[in-house]
This record gives C-alpha cells, structure tokens and sequence, in this order.
C-alpha cells in the first residue's frame, strides 16, 4: 500500500461512526468521529450499540476480517475490533458501514491501553486471532498471552469469560500453554495444534482471514486454544 493511500485511509477512518480512537497513550481518552471526544467506559453496548447484548473484543484486529465475520455469524452481540493501525482498521469498518453491520464498530488503541476503556464485568468474550507473536524471547511480554495482558484482561472481563487464540505459531502455542499452566485461575477448556484434522469445536473457527489462507496454502497448521482466566 503506497504511503499515499495509507493516508487517505487514515483521514477517512477520522470521520467513521463506528470507529473511535486514542491518540495519546499518556491520555486514555476516546475521540469519536470529527473529533468528539466520549467516554464509554462501562456503557458500551447501551450508549454506543443502543442494546443490552454481550460485548466481544478481537485483539490485534488488522483489517477486521475477523471482527466483521463474527459479527454476521451472531447478531445478537456487539463486536468491537481493536488495532492501534488506523489505515488496516479502515478496511472492515468500511466493510460494516456498506453492508449496515451496526453490532460492529473498531478501536484504534494500543492493546497496552486496554483496561482503561473497559469496565470490570463489561466484556464477556476475547479473541486473538493471529496476533504478532513477537518470537524473540526477549518480547515474550508482547506477546498477548503473557502473563502481563492476562492480567489487563481480568480487570474487565466477566466471570468465566471465554478467550480464544488462533495462530500458525509453535512458539506461541507453546508459549500460551505453558503461560496458563503457571497462570492462577487460568483453565485451559480445549486445545488443538491442528484444528482442521478433526471436527471443529467453535463455528467461529470456520471464519479465514486473508493472512491465515496464506498460511494453510504454504503447509502450515493452525493452532487453537480456548481459556478462562
């Protein structure tokens, strides 16, 4: 993508109503579209959804692929894609406007920021579909299952909230099982290092990003675990 487009894309997603932003990670404050600043802590699903339907986050988003295909599998939850890449995001929340997904909107945020822009008890699922998984062992604390954002999860996720890592990566597998393993609380509820030998366990796993077809067309397995915390 030229640097160009990239610009137009981060210009346009300014002005989306599904998509809210924080442009300052020493200020954890959302702007809406054209600048309006909000504080939806808390008042997801009533204020900004307009229901009282569970709230779901895909971490590390990309393009939302992921998000917009949970979205229509079930439209009786709200969705919301997070990414801190504005230009990636601008993809499906283009996607969710054209086709008048309403459950569906994006936050452009570093996932380190998560638990200031969501309440204890608020969110009651998570997803982390292919996320960077930072293979030197010096950024193990990046990745998404360590220790650290386990802990930023707990502050607001609902008892018994389910979590769900999808990835092509050994290491993080790995990594996230031995991570639960040490982790209080932590119960593993499903794993598999090859999802598509046998039934699937999850209707959502049917859904494929772009990336994630890459990685089937090159030989490579995909690996799923499913987790409360």
């Amino acid at each position: 993508m030229s640097k160009r487009n990239k610009l137009q894309k981060f210009a346009e997603v300014l002005s989306f109503p599904n998509v809210l932003e924080n442009f300052d990670a020493a200020h954890p404050q959302l702007t809406a579209a054209h600048g309006v600043t909000v504080d939806l802590r808390g008042r997801w699903s009533v204020a900004f959804f307009g229901n009282t339907n569970p709230l779901t986050l895909e971490l590390a988003c990309g393009r939302g692929e992921y998000t917009i295909g949970l979205a229509q599998q079930d439209p009786l939850r709200n969705y919301i894609g997070i990414d801190v890449k504005g230009a990636r995001i601008w993809k499906g929340a283009s996607q969710a406007l054209q086709q008048g997904i309403t459950h569906a909107a994006f936050l452009r945020t570093r996932i380190e920021q998560i638990e200031h822009f969501f309440a204890e008890g608020e969110v009651s699922e998570i997803w982390i579909t292919f996320p960077d998984p930072f293979l030197r062992e010096s950024k193990s604390n990046r990745r998404l299952t360590s220790a650290a954002f386990l802990d930023r999860y707990r502050k607001f996720l609902q008892p018994g909230a389910l979590i769900h890592l999808k990835t092509d990566e050994i290491q993080l597998y790995d990594f996230t099982l031995d991570t639960l393993a040490g982790y209080p609380g932590a119960v593993i509820r499903y794993h598999s290092a090859d999802i598509y030998t046998g039934e699937l366990p999850v209707k959502a796993l049917e859904l494929k990003t772009y990336y994630e077809k890459k990685h089937l067309e090159e030989g490579k397995t995909i690996k799923y675990i499913q987790f409360t915390i």
